[in-house]
């Protein structure tokens, strides 16, 4: 649609006078104004009308003359065509957006050409459609009424909006059915509120809730609507009292069950809510102090919960009030009872009370001696409290049972040795017959006294000791030990020498320590003299009666170097170690001159003789055997040698500090007439002489090997 105002004469002279002003100015003049009408939400490109021929403006000349659309804003909602003048729409056009309200909404627009600059003034009106539906400032809405408002009453609902104007706008309300609302509208600043009106009594017994549904409905056609979910609350009044579950509870719990245990919960219901409907439970005030220390109750949950230690052995039964009160204005209150039976369990160990006798028996007593007493006891009644007690380790005691029930005796059943075990630690294990059972030990410590039946005894029988001889007289050679396996004074030993009584025994150089076993020598002892001795020594101990027992003692003196080696051969007549030896003078070398023969009363290293010269007028004549003694020629005389030659020779032992003895042999070398003389004399001689001290020297053989 399009139309060309014609302006009033006022308007007309203003025009001319601003029009005179901008040519002398400016070169330019609006000489008139366009109105358009349009639909909001047309397409882009949409004709409005054709701006250049209703202003008589020279279609031809628009691209030269720069034909545009000024706007004031950066936004630019229509457009024109410069080839052939046509004003379109350009973008999207929401009236809404562009004009709130519900009046008209106009857009002026400036249509400017150059060479001269023409300004004409364009009016666009936008047009409504109806493109929205009325909306609610919320989906939903909650109304809470007490159910005793009365009918009539009313509620103000929230209002429903539309932006579009006129007809497209809200223009009425409904309600869905039900048999409690009406709706009324109430008209206020061009706006339609809406109402709900109550028009029949509420019962929350009945319905705590109503759900109904608002409908706004605008005049466009076709028609929009939009919808308000409404949930009415009612309110519940305090008119039912708590109800139990039962009206009386029968339980059963076992004794020790642990604390905070629940064993019960009650449950009791009020129709009402809220405040009016929400309970607390309690004990009644009247009920015994003991309930209140064995049990609580949960004053929100109704749970029973254990408090103390329930014992069945204490008490087997509890009867409890309980009240449940809700929190209306007054409250109301509802009863029960709840009885409350114990189950026994077997929840008691026995008790074993030992009376001792005494803690201590004679080793020497006879199997069934009597110890102690033990009697056995259970808090338990019936078959938890039935106890079966027994002797667990493997000790010589045993449990004998009493005439009474659960009293048993502790009696010896073998015989005893302090010696091997010198106390016992029984351990009696008493045992009920419950499910699981139960069961306690003790232990008795019993000591067991000694008695001397244990005799003294040495390690080993006989003894074997090793003295030296030259010992100093009253100095200890050394000791000997005896132990007793009995306790205190029949372990006390005491040490005595056995004597003979003969003249000639050696024990009466002896003497032991009758305390430590220390053997003592009265004299000193020569190993040439006595090589060996034994007696007896007794170890006795100081019990009642006492006893005792022997041990042979085998001493042996070993030898000291305390002997110095004897000359047996040369001797002279004055008993001097020397001797004369002729020799013909015509003897080859190796020729036995003579042998010096000695003796030590010693053995062994002691005994062992070597020979050596210590003095030779000729060392190229003469040599000595060290082992035999052997003197022998090295060499034939010669005229030049001279006829007489001393040898000395040193014998010693072989012991730590050797022992030596010196003997001198004169050599004569004589004429050989002479010398066979002098030969046959000797020979006989010393063939004795060499029989006599060979067996002197088996001796001293045999004895070293001994």
């Amino acid at each position: 649609m399009m139309e060309l105002k014609t302006f009033f004469p006022s308007v007309i002279t203003t025009w001319i006078a601003v029009c005179s002003a901008l040519l002398l100015l400016l070169g330019q003049c609006a000489l008139a104004q366009i109105r358009y009408s349009v639909p909001e939400e047309v397409r882009d490109g949409t004709v409005v009308g054709n701006v250049a021929r209703d202003l008589g403006l020279d279609v031809s000349s628009l691209s030269e003359r720069r034909f545009r659309v000024v706007s004031e804003t950066n936004e630019a909602h229509f457009g024109v065509k410069p080839e052939n003048g046509a004003l379109f729409v350009h973008g999207r056009i929401d009236r809404e957006q562009l004009c709130q309200g519900s009046g008209t909404c106009l857009m002026e627009l400036k249509v400017l050409v150059e060479n001269p600059l023409e300004v004409h003034y364009v009016v666009v009106e936008i047009t409504d459609v109806n493109d929205h539906a009325p909306t609610f400032p919320k989906r939903n809405e909650t109304i809470e009424i007490a159910e005793q408002t009365l009918s009539g009453t009313r509620f103000q609902l929230h209002s429903a909006h539309d932006p579009d104007a006129g007809m497209n706008s809200v223009r009425t309300y409904s309600l869905s059915a039900n048999d409690h609302f009406d709706i009324n509208i109430r008209e206020a600043n061009r706006e339609k509120i809406p109402f709900l009106v109550l028009k029949k009594m509420l019962d929350r017994e009945q319905s705590s809730e109503h759900f109904l549904l608002v409908t706004a409905v605008d005049g466009g056609k076709p028609k929009r609507s939009g919808t308000l979910n409404v949930t009415i609350i009612v309110l519940d009044s305090n008119d039912n009292i708590p109800v139990f579950s039962q009206e009386s509870y029968e339980i059963t719990a076992k004794e020790n069950v642990q604390t905070g245990t629940s064993i019960l919960k009650i449950t009791a219901t009020d129709p009402d809510e809220g405040a009016n409907g929400e309970i607390d439970y309690s004990l009644a005030k009247t009920l015994k102090q003991s309930i209140y220390d064995m049990f609580e109750l949960d004053t929100k949950t109704g749970d029973i919960v254990v408090k103390g230690k329930i014992d069945y052995e204490e008490n087997d039964f509890y009867e409890l009030e309980v009240q449940a009160s809700d929190k209306g204005t007054p409250p109301l209150k509802g009863e029960c009872r709840v009885i409350i039976k114990i189950i026994d369990i077997n929840d008691n160990s026995p008790e074993i009370d030992v009376t001792s006798l005494s803690n201590t028996v004679s080793e020497n007593s006879k199997p069934g001696t009597v110890v102690s007493l033990v009697r056995v006891k259970d808090k338990d009644s019936g078959v938890n409290g039935k106890i079966v007690a027994h002797i667990t380790n493997n000790v010589p005691f045993e449990l004998k049972p009493s005439y009474k029930e659960n009293t048993y005796s502790v009696v010896t059943k073998d015989f005893l040795d302090r010696e091997q075990v010198s106390n016992y630690d029984i351990t009696i294990k008493a045992t009920d017959s419950g499910e699981p059972p139960l069961s306690t030990t003790k232990t008795l410590s019993i000591q067991i006294l000694d008695v001397n039946d244990n005799s003294p005894q040495f390690e080993q029988n006989p003894l074997y000791f090793y003295i030296v001889e030259n010992n100093v007289a009253g100095t200890s050679l050394f000791s000997v030990t005896a132990a007793d396996k009995d306790k205190n004074e029949n372990a006390d030993v005491s040490y005595s020498i056995a004597r003979t009584g003969q003249e000639k025994d050696v024990a009466l150089f002896l003497n032991v320590n009758a305390e430590n076993g220390q053997i003592t020598a009265l004299k000193r002892f020569d190993f040439e003299t006595l090589k060996s001795f034994q007696f007896q020594v007794v170890a006795s101990d100081s019990g009642t009666p006492s006893l005792s027992s022997n041990v042979t003692v085998h001493v042996f003196i070993l030898d000291q170097n305390d002997n110095a080696p004897v000359i047996l051969y040369p001797v002279s007549s004055n008993a001097s170690a020397e001797g004369v030896e002729k020799i013909p003078r015509n003897v080859n070398a190796g020729h036995l001159v003579t042998k010096v023969r000695a003796y030590d009363a010693d053995i062994g290293y002691n005994g062992w003789l070597l020979f050596s010269l210590q003095g030779v007028t000729d060392h190229s004549l003469f040599g000595l055997d060290r082992y035999t003694g052997q003197i022998r020629t090295l060499r034939s005389f010669t005229e030049t040698d001279e006829a007489q030659h001393k040898l000395v020779i040193l014998v010693k032992d072989n012991g730590n500090v050797s022992l030596s003895a010196t003997a001198t042999v004169l050599v004569k070398v004589v004429e050989p007439s002479e010398a066979f003389a002098a030969s046959d004399v000797k020979s006989s001689t010393k063939d004795a002489e060499d029989t006599n001290h060979h067996c002197a020297d088996c001796n001293a053989v045999l004895q070293v090997q001994h």
